[in-house]
C-alpha cells in the first residue's frame, strides 16, 4: 500500500459517516493483506498452510469423533441386542420352575423380555476346518423370535417351528468357517458329557442347521449358536431346569431401578448382574480411548494456529512501513490492532468453516469411502474380524461438533493477538526502520 494510497484510506474513513472499529476501511486494509502478491509469496503461503492446517484438523477431530461414536453406539446395540440387560442367577434352589419365574418377571412394569436361558461353551466341528470354540445359548422358540437383532437377520433358513426343530441356528461367519450351509449337520462337543467307571466322557452331538443369522458383528457371526431350550437341556444334562433368566428392559440405562422390582419377582435369592458391570471393561476402554484421541487430535489444530502466528509477524514485519503511514495519516493503535485481528481471524474462521464442510461430507460418506479406498488398494480396510463391525459407523453429535468449532475459533483468536499487539504498538518511527 502507497503513501498516497494509505492517505486517501486513512482520508476517507475519518469523513465516512458513522465510522468506528471494524469499519470499512480497516476490513478493506485486513482483506488486502489477505490477497497475494508477489512480493508477499511467503507470507502467502504460510497463511495458506494455516488454512489448510485448520481445516485438517477440524475435519480429522469431527470425523474421528463421529467415527467413533459410531462405533460405541453399534456395538452397545449389537451387545445389548443379542445379550439380556439384566441376567438374574439363583443361589440357594436350583431354577426348576422358570417358566412361572419368567413369566412374573415379564410381568414387572419397564420389563421388555425375561427369557429362560442355558449357556455352555462347546467345540463346533463342520464340513471344513480344523472346528472352532463356540457359545451354545439354549433358548425358546417364541423368545428367539422375540429378539429383533437375530429374527430380522436371518439369511437362510426359518426359526419358526424353532423348538420341535432339533436343529440350530448360526452366524454366517461360523458358516463360512466350517462350511456349513442349510440342512448341513454341525458337530458339538462337551466336556461335561457322561460319568462312566473310566472317567467323564465328552458329548459329542451332531445337529442339523435350520437357519443361519448375521447379526453384523462378527464376534457374535461367529461364535454363538442358538438351540431350542429342550435340546440344550438334554445336551447339558439339565432336565427340566435353565441357568439363568436373561431380562430385556424398555430403558436399559434405567436399569438399576428394576433391580428390586425383579428380586420381589423372582421370590428367591438370587444375583443379579446387569449389562454395565458385564461390559464395564470394554466401554470403559473406548471412553478412554475417545477422550484421548480428542487430545490428540486437538494439537493439530494448535500447531495450525501457532502458523497463524508466524504468518502475522511476517506480515507485520513487511508491512512496517504501512503501519507508520497509517499511524502518520491518523489511523489510531486500536485500528491497526483490529486490521491484523480481521486478518488472522479470516484464516481461523475460514479455515473452521471448511473444516466443517470437510468433515460432514466424509461422515456422511464414510462407508462409502471406505469401501473405495480398500478396492483402490486391494486390501480390507477397517477388517470386520478385527473391529467387530462389517461395516464403518459415523454419527455426528452435535454437542460434540460444536465444542470443535469453538475450540478452533478460541485458538485462530488468540493465535492472532500478539501479532496484532504487536503491530498496534509498533512506534511509526521504528516501523520505517523495515523498510
Amino acid at each position: 500500500m502507497s503513501a498516497a494510497s494509505a492517505g486517501t484510506a486513512v482520508a476517507q474513513a475519518k469523513s465516512a459517516k458513522g465510522a468506528g472499529p471494524f469499519s470499512y476501511f480497516e476490513r478493506m486494509v485486513a482483506w488486502r493483506y489477505l490477497r497475494s502478491k508477489r512480493k508477499e509469496t511467503v507470507i502467502s503461503v504460510i497463511a495458506s498452510i494455516s488454512f489448510i492446517g485448520i481445516m485438517l484438523g477440524v475435519a480429522t477431530l469431527i470425523i474421528v469423533m463421529a467415527v467413533m461414536n459410531g462405533f460405541r453406539a453399534e456395538l452397545l446395540t449389537r451387545i445389548l441386542g443379542i445379550n439380556g440387560h439384566l441376567i438374574m442367577q439363583p443361589i440357594d434352589t436350583p431354577l426348576d420352575d422358570y417358566d412361572a419365574v419368567a413369566t412374573r418377571i415379564a410381568g414387572v412394569p419397564g420389563v421388555k423380555l425375561a427369557m429362560p436361558l442355558i449357556e455352555g461353551q462347546i467345540f463346533a466341528s463342520g464340513q471344513i476346518g480344523p472346528g472352532t470354540g463356540a457359545l451354545v445359548k439354549g433358548i425358546r422358540g417364541d423368545d428367539l423370535g422375540k429378539i429383533e437383532l437375530v429374527a430380522k437377520n436371518v439369511k437362510q433358513g426359518s426359526i419358526v417351528g424353532f423348538d420341535t426343530s432339533e436343529g440350530v441356528a448360526i452366524g454366517t461367519r461360523m458358516a463360512e468357517n466350517l462350511g456349513l450351509s442349510l440342512g448341513d449337520s454341525i458337530s458339538l462337543i462337551s466336556p461335561d458329557g457322561d460319568i462312566t467307571p473310566l472317567g467323564t466322557t465328552p458329548r459329542v452331538k451332531a445337529y442339523p442347521v435350520v437357519a443361519i443369522f448375521e447379526i453384523g458383528m462378527s464376534e457374535y457371526d461367529a461364535s454363538i449358536i442358538f438351540m431350542p431350550l429342550a435340546e440344550a437341556q438334554l445336551f447339558f444334562n439339565m432336565e427340566g431346569r435353565a441357568q439363568t433368566i436373561e431380562i430385556y428392559a424398555q430403558n436399559p440405562d434405567n436399569i438399576d431401578a428394576l433391580k428390586p422390582a425383579v428380586e420381589a419377582a423372582a421370590q428367591r435369592q438370587l444375583y443379579l448382574a446387569d449389562w454395565r458391570q458385564r461390559n464395564q471393561t470394554f466401554f470403559s476402554a473406548l471412553q478412554v480411548e475417545r477422550n484421548v484421541m480428542f487430545m490428540i487430535l486437538t494439537l493439530i489444530v494448535l500447531v495450525a494456529s501457532l502458523n497463524i502466528i508466524s504468518g502475522l509477524i511476517m506480515l507485520v514485519k513487511d508491512k512496517g512501513g504501512d503501519i507508520a503511514i497509517l499511524r502518520t495519516m491518523g489511523a489510531s493503535s486500536g485500528a491497526v490492532m483490529r486490521i491484523f485481528l480481521m486478518t488472522g481471524a479470516a484464516i481461523g474462521v475460514t479455515g473452521t468453516l471448511a473444516g466443517v464442510l470437510l468433515g460432514v461430507v466424509i461422515c456422511l460418506n464414510v462407508e462409502s469411502i471406505r469401501q473405495f479406498f480398500s478396492w483402490l488398494s486391494g486390501t480390507t480396510i477397517f477388517n470386520p474380524e478385527l473391529y467387530f463391525l462389517s461395516q464403518l459407523p459415523a454419527i455426528m453429535d452435535f454437542r460434540e461438533t460444536f465444542s470443535v468449532i469453538l475450540m478452533a475459533l478460541v485458538l485462530s483468536f488468540l493465535a492472532t493477538l500478539f501479532p496484532a499487539w504487536r503491530a498496534a504498538k509498533l512506534d511509526p518511527v521504528e516501523a520505517l526502520r523495515y523498510e
